[in-house]
């Protein structure tokens, strides 16, 4: 039996077999990568899989930042993996064209091809226009913000006094998920799907979304010929793939149908003029393929739902930990809500958004918290030519490039020897009324250079409306015996899910 059937073989069993067993997890701390025989440190990182991204702070910090990782022999596994702020910064602004996300990556996330969130060049650049000059009209900000409070207000806040009235306790993020689902795809489609208000069903859309992430993730630390394997024997995490493409095409189709019905019915094209993003896209003939259109429809919901659901969920765990926190935001809120009529026992208080724009203390809680669980917790690059990284360290066409958010803060050279803890006065000046300038490609949250999130200042807005309203309104408690981490996919979410308790404020 040759060696490099052998390594074949192992190649494709290794991974499949820690798939599954998740329940057989390690507990023992993770090593620096093994270089083995023939597969080099491919079992090192297959072992890790379930806590990479603190395998990767782990190495990262015993490496001063940076190492190479690679796996067998012509499997294409040659990794450079970083958290130095001046290589993000060569890679994402310097030199950005020598590292584009590569035809590999869209091959990975061929669901999403043709996208943003997969193209590079030219169609980047025409596609990022449209989607800038939608998202900055004032028109389309305006509705998403009438809609973000009519939601809160109708939906969320009902939901939440429900739950502490009769102090049931549920998991925070789900409802975030579903939340974020329907105030994602509202806008889009100009049709709410009510993913909130079903009585917590199971939510096959919003799975089949997670799914997608969870095997993007597995095909990005498989050898590419491993997981087409798997896909051409419709096996493991490639079947549960199809199944979730086929749930996301029905999912589109409805919407569609329901959007076509709804402007019927309205009769009005202008008044729905900035509030249906996809009218745009219809309306333009570069965009008339069915399957861009799909393509480019899932990579909105997963950047509008996940981005921001996800962080939610670790502020409101945060939160919970830290009440002097929670005060705090309390004290800055208090001028707000006083000037507010409350009219009946037990009414919410709800906060504008453009009353928690300007709210100091509150934006660097959300900062910290990104900074700390960034909801795309690592980027991934391709080498178009040789070159020579700032940290000195030389990389060759051809080679990937992960840069490690989650890991670049959590570096004490870069945030201090208090970098693992939640504090997000490190965010705020000294006289207390502004935040602290950090660049970007220190904190990557909303990504930097020509990639910076276009959705920036909509996803700040959203979470700060929901955070003003959920901790004004409610003493939230992070229920004992959970195991609080994140699961192993391109989006931090937390694998286990957070169950927690309510309770109404007596003001």
């Amino acid at each position: 039996m040759s060696v490099t059937f052998i390594s074949t073989l192992l190649v494709i069993l290794v991974p499949m077999y820690l798939y599954h067993r998740t329940s057989c997890r390690s507990k023992n701390p993770a090593e620096l990568p093994t270089n083995w025989p023939i597969l080099h440190m491919f079992p090192s990182l297959m072992a890790n899989l379930h806590n990479i991204y603190d395998y990767f702070t782990l190495v990262l910090a015993g490496s001063g930042h940076n190492f190479r990782a690679h796996g067998p022999p012509g499997m294409g596994m040659r990794f450079f993996i970083t958290c130095d702020p001046a290589n993000a910064r060569h890679i994402f602004t310097t030199n950005y064209t020598n590292f584009p996300k590569g035809a590999e990556f869209a091959v990975i996330f061929d669901i999403m091809d043709g996208s943003l969130f997969t193209i590079d060049g030219e169609p980047c650049r025409r596609q990022r226009a449209k989607v800038k000059s939608m998202l900055s009209s004032p028109r389309m900000v305006a509705s998403m913000a009438v809609y973000l409070r009519e939601k809160v207000k109708k939906s969320l806040l009902p939901f939440l006094t429900q739950m502490a009235c009769i102090g049931t306790s549920f998991d925070m993020k789900e409802l975030m998920s579903r939340f974020m689902f329907d105030t994602a795809a509202t806008p889009l489609f100009g049709v709410d799907p009510g993913l909130l208000s079903s009585d917590m069903l199971p939510m096959d859309v919003a799975v089949a979304l997670d799914t997608v992430m969870e095997v993007g993730f597995f095909r990005l630390m498989m050898p590419t010929f491993c997981w087409k394997s798997l896909r051409r024997l419709n096996i493991g995490p490639e079947r549960k793939l199809g199944i979730a493409c086929t749930v996301l095409r029905l999912f589109i189709g409805e919407m569609m149908e329901k959007r076509t019905i709804n402007t019927c019915c309205v009769g009005h094209v202008k008044d729905k003029e900035g509030v249906d993003i996809i009218s745009s896209f219809l309306e333009d003939p570069h965009y008339a393929d069915n399957d861009l259109l799909h393509a480019i429809i899932i990579s909105y919901m997963l950047a509008a739902r996940d981005t921001v659901g996800t962080t939610l969920t670790w502020i409101f765990y945060n939160l919970a930990q830290n009440p002097n926190i929670v005060s705090r935001i309390r004290n800055e809120l208090s001028p707000i809500a006083s000037r507010k009529v409350v009219v009946g026992v037990g009414t919410m208080v709800l906060f504008e958004p453009d009353e928690t724009k300007s709210l100091v203390y509150l934006t660097a809680t959300l900062y910290e918290t990104l900074r700390l669980y960034p909801p795309g917790p690592v980027l991934r690059k391709t080498v178009a030519v040789d070159d020579i990284m700032p940290s000195g360290h030389k990389v060759h066409a051809g080679d990937t490039i992960f840069i490690s958010l989650y890991s670049m803060g959590r570096m004490r050279a870069l945030w201090g020897k208090d970098c693992l803890h939640y504090k997000p006065d490190r965010w705020i000046s000294d006289d207390g009324n502004n935040l602290r300038y950090v660049p970007s490609h220190k904190f990557l949250a909303f990504n930097s250079g020509q990639r910076i999130c276009l959705g920036k200042d909509i996803a700040i807005m959203q979470m700060k409306t929901i955070v003003a309203a959920v901790v004004w309104n409610f003493d939230v408690k992070v229920l004992e015996g959970q195991s609080i981490k994140p699961k192993p996919s391109i989006i931090l979410e937390m694998e286990n899910g957070l169950i927690v308790q309510l309770k109404k404020r007596e003001m």
